[in-house]
């Protein structure tokens, strides 16, 4: 029996875009709870006088602020979930982060063209002006996909992200 779970993105209220829709679908076994969070990084002082970088949640970003989306997921049934994939959109006004996305225990590819289709990072390409196909650049990506290798087992929980910069 095939199951599909989708959930939308939390609503964040960034001045340049709010995230779209994110997804988390397993096909195999388990209920997936899904939840993101968009954050940026700040430079605090400790109370001992040391600047350390701390993560907080994004509320408004401004060009060339970084901001992380964290992607959670986690299996709240009695049964190993599998076939787990996570597609992201990569935020309008953006430019992903080459090199930023992570997921332990996945494999990522990336969409130029909506989500129609995906290849790894150095084998995206779109069709440039002259008809001929070409590396994708950065800000031409416009979804990441990430796929669980195995079964995530009852209680356990997986996490994925990626950053970008605000255009």
């Amino acid at each position: 029996m095939k199951r599909h779970l989708s959930f939308a993105a939390a609503a964040l209220a960034l001045a340049f875009a709010a995230w779209g829709t994110a997804h988390a679908q397993a096909t195999t076994g388990g209920d997936i709870e899904f939840r993101n969070i968009a954050e940026v990084e700040q430079e605090v002082k400790t109370p001992d006088g040391k600047v350390e970088k701390q993560r907080v949640l994004a509320q408004k970003a401004v060009p060339g602020t970084e901001v992380i989306y964290t992607s959670t997921f986690r299996n709240l049934g009695k049964r190993p979930a599998g076939n787990i994939g996570i597609v992201n959109p990569v935020p309008a006004n953006t430019t992903l982060v080459g090199g930023s996305a992570f997921g332990e225990n996945t494999q990522v590819t990336y969409s130029a063209d909506g989500g129609k289709t995906w290849a790894a990072a150095d084998k995206l390409t779109v069709t440039g002006k002259d008809g001929k196909a070409r590396p994708a650049a950065l800000s031409e990506f416009t979804h990441i996909r990430w796929s669980y290798r195995g079964e995530l087992a009852p209680g356990k929980q997986g996490t994925v992200g990626f950053r970008v910069v605000v255009n």
